[in-house]
């Protein structure tokens, strides 16, 4: 697993010649409702361990919570799973809203 800043993340997704990644939000239903990237999808972290087998292990992997120490533990779990190509997003979305989207509300 391989940390991934904000910018990095920002550069990712604007980049049309690179395929985007899969934006995976693994925090709770009520977080994800107050504030998600746009384009990730919602699996809550408690959920991960059964219903990983509905991801595509060869796909990039893009994990986010809100600061970045839930997605941390998904993204060991996932590798122990035979997900190789994961990325954590550094300090979540709570960085996310500060480095590349203001508007987004904080909490």
């Amino acid at each position: 697993m391989a940390p991934l800043d904000c910018e990095e993340l920002r550069r990712w997704l604007d980049d049309a010649s690179r395929s985007p990644p899969v934006l995976l939000d693994v925090r709770e239903s009520w977080e994800y409702r107050y504030c998600h990237i746009d384009g990730s999808q919602w699996m809550p972290m408690g959920e991960v361990p059964q219903r990983c087998r509905a991801l595509d292990p060869t796909a990039e992997i893009v994990l986010i919570c809100h600061h970045g120490i839930r997605s941390y533990q998904v993204g060991i779990l996932l590798a122990h799973n035979g997900f190789t190509r994961i990325y954590n997003l550094r300090g979540g979305v709570e960085a996310w809203a500060r480095q590349v989207d203001p508007a987004m509300p904080r909490y």
